[in-house]
């Protein structure tokens, strides 16, 4: 049992190997291409991801005010004595 456990961390870390080694190729291939520095090229990519995630919630509060506003203004009445 506690060989399964040991093939299994070599296999997460081999997984996280991979995909470090290759992601960060990217950026750094896509700084090199650009001609800037590839520290500049990731600190881009997390400030861009935090800029998306907080328009998205933007709108989504943008939204959601106006769907209050429009319940607020047209309410459904009954009758005409309502108001």
């Amino acid at each position: 049992m506690q060989h399964q456990t040991k093939s299994k961390m070599r296999l997460d870390y081999q997984l996280k190997y991979f995909f470090e080694k290759h992601g960060f190729n990217v950026l750094s291939r896509l700084a090199d291409r650009l001609g800037i520095r590839a520290s500049n090229v990731r600190l881009f990519f997390v400030y861009i991801s935090f800029v998306t995630v907080g328009l998205s919630f933007g709108v989504y509060l943008t939204l959601a005010f106006l769907l209050r506003l429009k319940d607020m203004i047209y309410t459904k009445r009954s009758s005409v004595f309502d108001l």
